[in-house]
């Protein structure tokens, strides 16, 4: 059973797993999973089939077919299953692929191996969500996840609507977005808890930009505000942004 060791190692590689990852993730220990990516041990039916499950792949497929031939049987399959759904399958950008999406935003075998949904109340329209840590956008609370719609041109953002803005300084943001309108190359990221300062950041600098259509978050994680929070978190937002306009008029 040497390919599937061969094949083990592929797709551990292609999940950007480490050895102890992919054995935790398996119960096994990390020695024997080393063993049978070397081929000094055949792997044991059992963890084959967590494999398949884990992968959506076949006994048949893990034991009999070098799946990295070519890039990939395995990756082309993938494409077609998900096509073959006929719906529109939204990408999730957990917070511990932050890092990697910077780099791998464009990369198509990359996005492939990001866990998907569906939501079928959205319009038809290019999807991506992403889980935010923090506390910066209060009352949306740390660990919920953002449905964007991709914005391909910055002249559609529209100022004060909340956006997923990716940039080579900051990485993945959750933020209110308004346009300078004297330095055209310019952002204003603004928090929704007014403990955080706006901040400006160049447009030449932003990767990707998601308008937020959808907030998810876990029951119960919803910090309630009352009236006059409420109207102090109004107020103070209505003063930051005079504040921005008065140093932009100057």
């Amino acid at each position: 059973m040497a390919i599937a060791g061969k094949n083990l190692k592929y797709l551990r590689k292609l999940r950007g797993w480490t050895q102890e990852e992919f054995s935790n993730k398996l119960g096994i220990k990390r020695s024997l999973l080393g063993a049978y990516e070397e081929e000094r041990a055949d792997p044991r039916i059992e963890v084959l089939e967590q494999v398949g499950e884990m992968f959506k792949l076949t006994l048949d497929e893990l034991l009999l077919k070098d799946l990295g031939d070519s890039k990939g049987n395995y990756l082309a399959k993938r494409r077609a299953q998900k096509m073959a759904t006929g719906s529109s399958e939204i990408q999730l950008v957990p917070v511990k692929a932050a890092a990697g999406y910077l780099a791998g935003y464009a990369d198509p075998e990359f996005l492939d191996e990001l866990n998907t949904f569906t939501l079928p109340m959205l319009a038809p329209g290019s999807y991506r969500a992403f889980e935010i840590v923090g506390d910066s956008m209060l009352p949306t609370p740390s660990g919920s996840v953002i449905v964007g719609e991709k914005v391909d041109d910055v002249e559609d953002v529209r100022n004060n609507n909340t956006y997923i803005v990716i940039s080579r300084n900051e990485g993945i943001v959750y933020k209110r977005v308004l346009k300078n309108t004297r330095a055209r190359n310019k952002f204003t990221l603004i928090s929704d808890n007014v403990a955080y300062q706006p901040y400006n950041i160049n447009a030449e600098d932003v990767i990707e930009l998601w308008k937020a259509t959808m907030v998810i978050s876990k029951a119960n994680t919803q910090q309630r505000w009352d009236v006059n929070q409420l109207a102090n978190v109004v107020s103070d937002l209505q003063e930051q942004v005079s504040k921005l306009k008065k140093k932009k008029a100057n």
